[in-house]
C-alpha cells in the first residue's frame, strides 16, 4: 500500500464485533479475564488499549517501521526514549533543538547522571569529535526547530556507527512528518514525534510517538512505556488516527502554502533573514531535495528593526494566531525567545541564532492569497523602520 492508503487502513480494519468502519474509542480502564492469566490480549489500559494499538500500528507503517509506541506527549516520548540509557552515559545532541527538549535534557536528565554535548549537527566532523567512550546516543532534529537547519541523516548515522555501532541514533521527525521524510530508511534507529503537531493536525490533541525497526529497542521502550506510564488516553489516540487519514492531503497543502509565503517574505524589505529549506537560497536546499520528498510548512524569519518591530508584526496579524505549537490546519505565529525556546539561556540562544526578532511561522492550509495578504498587512506596520534596506 502507498502512504495515503496506509494512513487510512493499516491497523484500522472494521470492528469485528459491530462492523464499525471507524476504529472505536475503547474508553475503558480494565478488561475482563476468562480465567487466571487468560485474557483476550488486553489486561489494563496503561499497558495496552485497542485504540492505541491501532494508532501504534498505523504510525509504524507510515515510518516504514515495524514497531510503534505512543505516549501522552512528545516530551513523554522523549523522556521514555532516554530511559534506554543509564547514569554515566553520554548523549550528543544537535544544538538547534526544541526548547522543551533542551530543558528536559539540561534540567532533568543531567540530575540523574546523563551527560550531554551540544554540537552543530550540520558539521559531521564536530559530531564525530564529540564521540566519547561512554557515548550511547545521538539525538537529532531535522529540520531543526526553529532555524530549519538540516542534518544529513544518512551520512551522520553512518559516521557515528563507524565509530561505535552501539550508539543509538534517534531523530525527531516532527517538522517533516513521515510524509516528507523517513529517518529509519536513512540509518536512524529510532524516530520520535510530537503527535500534537502534523500527525494530529487539528490543534486538539497532545501526544507523542516512538517508532523503530529494532526489536531490542522496542522491547525496552515498551517496558518503560508501561512501567513509567506516560501513555495517551483512547480519545487522544482516536483523534490522532482521525488526523492521519488526511495527513498526505494536509502536508501537500501546508507545503504549497509555505512555498508561496516564503517567496513573498524573501523579497519583503521588512524581512532581514528567512529560513525555509524549500527556497533555492537556503544553504541546504540540495540536501533537502535529496533527503526529503517535500519541504514542509514551517518558516522562520528575522524581522528588521529589532524586538519592537517584531512585536508590531506579531500583534497585527489576523489569520496567523500568536500561539505556541505548530502543524495544525490553521496558521500560527510564534516568538521563540518568549515561547518555545524561553527555557534556553539567553547567551546560548543568541549564539545559535535564536534572537529577539526571530519569528516562526506554522503555515496552515487556508487560502494562499489570504495568508499573504495578512502577512503583508502586518509587515506594513513595521515598514517605517525598514525602508532603508
Amino acid at each position: 500500500m502507498k502512504f495515503s492508503t496506509k494512513a487510512i487502513h493499516v491497523g484500522q480494519e472494521p470492528d469485528p464485533t459491530t462492523g464499525a468502519v471507524i476504529t472505536p474509542i475503547y474508553q475503558t480502564s480494565t478488561y475482563a479475564q476468562e480465567d487466571i492469566g487468560k485474557h483476550k490480549g488486553y489486561e489494563y489500559a496503561r499497558t495496552q488499549n485497542p485504540t492505541r494499538t491501532a494508532l501504534e500500528t498505523c504510525l509504524a507503517s507510515l515510518e516504514d517501521g515495524q514497531f510503534g509506541l505512543c505516549f501522552g506527549s512528545g516530551l513523554g516520548a522523549t523522556t521514555t526514549t532516554l530511559m534506554l540509557l543509564n547514569a554515566g552515559d553520554h548523549v550528543i545532541c544537535g544544538d538547534d533543538v526544541y526548547g522543551g527538549t533542551f530543558r528536559l535534557f539540561d534540567k532533568v536528565f543531567k540530575r540523574f547522571g546523563l551527560e550531554f554535548t551540544y554540537v552543530d549537527g550540520r558539521d559531521l566532523k564536530a559530531v564525530e569529535a564529540a564521540i566519547k567512550p561512554n557515548t550511547k546516543m545521538l539525538w537529532l532534529e531535522t529540520p531543526t526547530n526553529p532555524l530549519l537547519r538540516l542534518i544529513d541523516i544518512k551520512k551522520t548515522a553512518a559516521a557515528v556507527k563507524a565509530k561505535n555501532k552501539e550508539i543509538i541514533v534517534a531523530v525527531d521527525n516532527t517538522f517533516a512528518s513521515p510524509f516528507f521524510q523517513k529517518p529509519l530508511n536513512l540509518g536512524a534507529d529510532l524516530v520520535v514525534h510530537s503527535m500534537t503537531k502534523y500527525l494530529g493536525g487539528h490543534s486538539d490533541v497532545v501526544g507523542g510517538a516512538v517508532i523503530t525497526n529494532r526489536q531490542d529497542l522496542y522491547d525496552t521502550v515498551k517496558f518503560h512505556q508501561n512501567a513509567a506510564g506516560a501513555v495517551p488516553g483512547p480519545m487522544d489516540c482516536w483523534l490522532v488516527l482521525r488526523g492521519l487519514k488526511t495527513l498526505a492531503l494536509r502536508m501537500k497543502a501546508h507545503e504549497a502554502n509555505a512555498i508561496a509565503v516564503a517567496k513573498f517574505l524573501e523579497k519583503h524589505p521588512a524581512v532581514e533573514k528567512i529560513y525555509y529549506p524549500g527556497l533555492p537560497s537556503h544553504e541546504q536546499h540540495e540536501l533537502a531535495k535529496s533527503q526529503m520528498s517535500g519541504f514542509g510548512g514551517m518558516i522562520s524569519i528575522v524581522i528588521r528593526g529589532g524586538l519592537e518591530n517584531t512585536r508590531r508584526f506579531v500583534t497585527n496579524v489576523k489569520l496567523f494566531a500568536l500561539a505556541e505549537s505548530l502543524g495544525g490546519v490553521e496558521s500560527l505565529i510564534c516568538h521563540p525567545v518568549s515561547m518555545t525556546h524561553g527555557s534556553i539561556p539567553k547567551d546560548v540562544r543568541e549564539s545559535r541564532g535564536i534572537v529577539d526578532n526571530l519569528v516562526r511561522l506554522s503555515v496552515g492550509i487556508e487560502d494562499q492569497e489570504d495568508l499573504i495578504a495578512d502577512l503583508e498587512s502586518a509587515l506594513a506596520k513595521v515598514g517605517t523602520l525598514t525602508s532603508a534596506r
